[in-house]
This record gives C-alpha cells, structure tokens and sequence, in this order.
C-alpha cells in the first residue's frame, strides 16, 4: 500500500474515532509534503480547504508554535473548539510538549545543530513523524514532540554528539527560542517560482525547474509542479533537499528590467 492510501486510511480512521467516540484524536507530525497530501485527499473527497471538517469532524492543523514546518491534523470532539482548542493546549500540552535541552557543562559545549539534536534522537530509535520543529539556540534547544511520548524521550536523551544534556518537559508556550532566518536579495526575471528558486539556491533555471516538476517544491504545504507559478508575498516555500523560505515580495527594476526578489531564507 503506498503512502498516499496508508494516510488517507489514517486521516479516515481518526475522523472516525472522534465523530463516534467523541474525543480529541490527531495524526503523529506530518511534514509539508505529507500536509500537502492531506490537503489532496480532502479535494479527492470534494472536500473545500475552507470548511475544515472531515466526515463531519472539526479539524485543525497545529504544530505547538505559530508557523511550525511540522505539524498534526487534530480532530476535535464536540464540545471543543478550534478556539478553546488554541487557547488551552500551547499552556497544557495535551498533544504536543516541548523539550527544552540544555548541556551540563557549558564550558564543554559542541556548537549543535539541527542535524545534531535530529541525528541523536534517531540514534535512540525515535520515529521521525514524533518529532516536530526543532529550534536551536546558542547553548540550548527546544523540542517539540508529541505528548505521549515526552517523558519517554527526556529520560533517555543524555547526550549530543559529544555533550552531555539535560531535558526537561515543558509546555509549547514555554518556547523562547524563534527561528532564525536570513534576509536574501536578489535579481529575477519575474517573480516567477523556478526563477526565484534559482536565485535562492544558486542554480540553474534548467536544475530549479527539474526541482519543481520532480514535486520537490511546496508553497504552504501545497505541491507545485507549475514552473512558472508566480509567487506571492508572504508565501512559504520549501525545497526537498535545499530547505525553506518566505518570498516577502519584490522591490526596484533594474535598467534591464529584472526585478529585485527579497525572502527570508531559513538557515
């Protein structure tokens, strides 16, 4: 069975759970392309992306932080709604809690990255959809996983590379690190995505539209397959391999004609 049919099995199942049962249920953490997925599946059912419910189920997408890369479809019972939903859960963590990871001696502190953190977590033989956003910071970082299995992770994870760490359970809302991000400028054409996409990363136009028509590029968690889609301020675009960005719109024209393209480039 192949992944698009395992996730709308999913997506059918839980809806189906919390219409009977009624109460909460949620996907594990589902990455731009498989949100992407999703959003296929609702229009495969004639389902509009405005209604937000599945087979008569309220849903959500939430990720324990505003503007998470990762995120779970939440099912809400009814007599919750994504309001009160969104009120409670960042301070209670019923779904998602974060881990806060410190070293022990911050004298003898690699320099850690994303790589790191995700790469120590594998190692302890944590499946991938259980870990949301990882944010790092100078001397620490936040972890957002699933509830269910928070404790599990904080009393295992001792170590990153070579430092030993600390993790503490926390609420998303005790989150204080945000993502760091790059301004980028540059000359296109046109504000078109393979344009922009070769600006960004450095490629030919040729390679970014191989990127594009390969369904390596989401703009808002959507598959875009269209070269010459032309991009919107404020648009988050990501790249299978390369990363993510915001495109934050154009500024002056060149003699030539090329327009300046701004993002902000998430490092």
């Amino acid at each position: 069975m192949d992944q698009n049919a395992l996730l709308e099995g999913r997506i059918r199942d839980l809806s189906e759970k919390a219409y009977i049962s009624n109460y909460l249920t949620h996907t594990c953490f589902l990455a731009a392309s498989e949100l992407a997925q999703f959003h296929a599946i609702l229009r495969k059912q004639g389902i509009s992306s405005k209604v937000h419910a599945v087979n008569g189920v309220p849903y959500l997408i939430f990720g324990g932080r505003a503007d998470a890369d990762r995120n779970v479809v939440v099912f809400l019972p009814d007599y919750m709604t994504e309001e009160s939903f969104l009120a409670e859960e960042p301070a209670q963590g019923d779904v998602i809690r974060c881990l806060h990871v410190t070293p022990l001696n911050r004298k003898f502190t690699d320099a850690l990255t994303h790589r790191d953190y995700l790469g120590a977590l594998m190692n302890m033989g944590i499946e991938r959809d259980q870990i949301g956003d990882i944010l790092c910071g100078d001397a620490e970082a936040f972890i957002f996983v699933l509830s269910d299995m928070a404790d599990i992770i904080a009393r295992e994870f001792t170590r990153v590379k070579h430092t030993s760490v600390s993790c503490e359970v926390v609420p998303p809302s005790a989150c204080t690190l945000e993502p760091a991000w790059e301004e980028l400028s540059g000359s296109v054409a046109s504000e078109r995505l393979d344009a922009v996409l070769a600006m960004v990363y450095r490629l030919s136009r040729t390679k970014a539209q191989e990127l594009i028509t390969a369904e390596n590029v989401f703009i808002d968690g959507r598959t875009v397959t269209d070269t010459s889609y032309i991009l919107k301020p404020d648009e988050r675009i990501s790249v299978r391999g390369h990363g993510k960005f915001i495109f934050t719109g154009t500024g002056n024209t060149t003699k030539k004609g090329r327009v300046y393209a701004h993002v902000k480039l998430y490092k």
